[in-house]
């Protein structure tokens, strides 16, 4: 199981041990804030939801963990480092002691399409997705999410919409799945507040 029901991919796990990320405390003050907001969670079934990825200096990027929406706080080992991807395979590479959340092909998608992306968050906000679904850039409806199309999907809107601008999309075929990126946790953030506080702008 993953934040979001299943996971997706196949992947390879170079190492199970616990990774070394400089960056905890600040994602998991996001993540504190992600919760407080119900952005991030678990729903009534009890399949957690929402996850927080970070662009890595050495290489790749650090994400949450599967099933990791629920808890308040993470430490090392609900992190997984994503090394390496394939779409074609539907494969990724891994380091850590969990297997890395099912979105983490769409991350990619993110990190690949944008060099000056350094962090990503997928929530779950049925206002902001409501209200911005086919205005914001969106993707289409009958993509699902955790797959490689829905990675292939991210990639056409960064070259064919204004996603680099707006910062944020909405997963049309991912009830209430809403996504913003930026140059830090902080500035993936501040656009979800924007979108909450103006979801029709």
């Amino acid at each position: 199981m993953s934040e979001t029901g299943s996971v997706k991919f196949t992947h390879e796990q170079d190492s199970a041990d616990p990774i070394s990320f400089r960056d905890l405390a600040a994602l998991n003050r996001c993540r504190r804030q992600l919760l407080q907001l119900s952005l991030l969670g678990v729903d009534a079934a009890g399949i957690g939801f929402g996850n927080v990825s970070v662009r890595d200096p050495i290489g790749g990027f650090v994400i949450t963990g599967s099933n990791t929406g629920a808890l308040p706080e993470l430490g090392a080992e609900q992190l997984s480092r994503v090394t390496a991807f394939n779409l074609d395979r539907n494969w990724l590479r891994c380091d850590g002691a969990t297997i890395a959340s099912s979105e983490s092909l769409t991350h990619a998608a993110v990190y690949e399409a944008d060099e000056s992306v350094s962090a990503v968050i997928h929530c779950h906000s049925r206002p902001i997705w409501k209200a911005l679904r086919n205005i914001a850039p969106t993707t289409s409806a009958d993509i699902e999410y955790g797959t490689p199309a829905m990675a292939r999907e991210v990639a056409r809107l960064f070259t064919s919409s204004k996603v680099k601008e707006s910062r944020l999309f909405i997963m049309a075929g991912h009830e209430d799945g809403v996504v913003s990126f930026g140059q830090n946790l902080e500035g993936a953030f501040a656009v979800l507040l924007r979108a909450m506080h103006n979801p029709s702008s």
